[in-house]
């Protein structure tokens, strides 16, 4: 009889493992996977309504995280760890994010999407040494699509929404409105979770504020073939929303009048070739990130696509996207 040494079972399952979840993550590359981030206030809540109104077919799905604290000291309701693997999501207790959750599915319903009758399945996974760990309940449609709530554990909650991503992948993050936003150089001493997220995020960025009475997309171009692309995927998304496109490029002066003339008329020629039109193009001159805030306070959202610039010379010379983002009053969409 022959005797299989003992490594080599855990080197077989941790393989397995990593096999299903390739497959799954090819799987889900196939998708437009929305991440939705709240934080316990009912003004958050507004990043649900948006991915709703973004996750308009079957091919979108919707993730709604809400990160809560490492709870060691079992403070949740003295929470025991063989609660923590019993279905959170329906538990009679008060854990943290759970009901923020469930006030979650409600909005979704006054969205035009109710997932009570969907099929559901509940996960649950140790995490940080927490009793309750990582939780979530996962909804799907005849249709194929799919809501998640998950409620996750971590240090932080920029480390904790970022962490999710890595769970992904994701197309889009929604995030609320920042209480603050930095300067670059003030950020590099320390940022907001908004902000933090949005810097650092692999995938592209909205940053949603309530601005009901305002619609369409202003979309931002400089000519160069990484702003096209921005073009062309968010004139994507905004068409499948019904949104109105215009698009806007800044010259620094007059001397870049006629590129910035060229920038929009190439973007507005992409656009045609995909059969998306474009009712208005803006040109202006001045300081590009002051002009890009005054031209979106007409819009719902503003689109910028990300400079690929070090840290470092965000710090000492600024950035444009930072810019916008802190002086905007509108919505504003970070796309990569």
């Amino acid at each position: 009889m022959k005797f299989f040494n003992r490594s080599v079972l855990p080197v077989r399952q941790e393989a397995a493992v990593q096999k299903t979840i390739a497959n799954l993550r090819a799987q889900r590359r196939n998708r437009f996977r929305i991440l939705a981030c709240i934080n316990g206030t009912e003004e958050s809540l507004i990043t649900v309504r948006q991915a709703a109104r973004i996750a308009v077919t079957d091919d979108s799905d919707i993730i709604i995280l809400f990160v809560r604290p490492i709870d060691q000291g079992l403070h949740s309701g003295g929470l025991q760890v063989r609660l923590a693997r019993q279905n959170m999501m329906d538990a009679g207790f008060e854990l943290p994010g759970v009901t923020h959750l469930k006030r979650a599915l409600d909005v979704l319903k006054e969205e035009g999407i109710d997932v009570l009758s969907w099929e559901r399945e509940i996960d649950h996974q140790d995490a940080w040494g927490d009793p309750a760990g990582d939780n979530k309940a996962e909804y799907k449609s005849p249709t194929g699509k799919s809501v998640v709530l998950k409620l996750k554990t971590a240090p932080d909650v920029a480390v904790g929404i970022l962490d999710q991503y890595e769970l992904g992948p994701y197309n889009l993050m929604i995030l609320g409105e920042p209480s603050r936003w930095r300067s670059e150089f003030k950020a590099f001493f320390g940022s907001g979770v908004v902000q933090t997220v949005s810097s650092m995020a692999p995938c592209s960025v909205l940053i949603v504020r309530e601005n009901a009475d305002k619609r369409g997309f202003l979309i931002c171009t400089d000519g160069t073939s990484r702003a096209m692309q921005s073009v062309r995927r968010a004139a994507v998304l905004a068409h499948m929303m019904g949104e109105p496109i215009s698009l806007l490029a800044v010259g620094p002066n007059e001397a870049a009048r006629a590129a910035a003339q060229e920038a929009v008329a190439n973007a507005q020629a992409l656009l045609k070739a995909m059969k998306i039109s474009v009712p208005h193009i803006h040109v202006a001159i001045g300081d590009i990130a002051a002009e890009i805030v005054k031209f979106s306070a007409n819009y719902g959202t503003v689109v910028v696509s990300e400079e690929r610039r070090s840290r470092w010379h965000r710090i000492f010379k600024g950035a444009i996207t930072s810019d916008v983002v802190r002086g905007s009053k509108t919505s504003v969409l970070e796309v990569r």
